[in-house]
């Protein structure tokens, strides 16, 4: 995977799509819902779909801590997130180490969308958000639905991934996931740190 070339792809698509977000374009061409890559080109849409709602998701844990004593970085709590998705991989024929991996780096991509927030709101103080999402019982049953539908989508898409084209089409998955999911900048760079351990190939 080449961060670099995905990142220009992916900053040109959501710049795109901020002017159709303005008017650009008639309304009729904005979707007034995300659309889902995978509704258009499965491949490994599914992975790219879900690594970008947890990535939104990423804007709650962020408003949850703002403001606290709660860190961002919680290495406790990810640990038991990377023995848990390691222990199941196992029971769905996948390797526990590369599956570890990727949630690892939806962690860290999730980290960074968070730091970038947290700057945000330092400098924007009118925009800080205005009520803070309860982490348990809001933020990490979406979480908990995210890891599982995730771990079923790397079994499903196993072939694909261990494939010589697993990284043009994890490419094209991501543009679509991002312009569908209208991810901004930050969250285009939380997207293409999600994605360096997808191919296995």
């Amino acid at each position: 995977m080449r961060p670099q070339r995905l990142r220009f792809a992916l900053v040109a698509v959501c710049a795109t799509a901020a002017v159709t977000l303005a008017g650009a374009a008639p309304a009729a061409a904005v979707p007034s819902t995300p659309v889902r890559a995978s509704s258009v080109a499965p491949g490994l849409a599914p992975l790219t779909d879900l690594f970008a709602e947890r990535l939104l998701l990423a804007d709650k844990v962020a408003a949850a801590k703002y403001g606290t004593d709660t860190p961002i970085d919680d290495p406790v709590r990810e640990r038991q997130i990377l023995d848990d998705v390691a222990a199941r991989a196992v029971a769905l024929g996948l390797d526990p180490d590369a599956v570890a991996a990727v949630f690892r780096d939806q962690i860290e991509a999730n980290k960074l969308v968070q730091r970038g927030l947290y700057a945000r709101w330092d400098a924007h103080p009118e925009q800080r958000p205005t009520e803070r999402p309860d982490l348990v019982k809001e933020v990490r049953p979406q979480l908990d639905r995210i890891t599982t539908e995730l771990l079923a989508a790397l079994r499903d898409t196993q072939a694909l991934r261990n494939g010589p084209s697993c990284e043009p089409r994890l490419r094209v998955s991501a543009v679509r996931s991002a312009y569908g999911h209208r991810l901004d900048v930050l969250h285009v760079e939380g997207l293409v740190r999600a994605l360096p351990s997808v191919c296995q190939g």
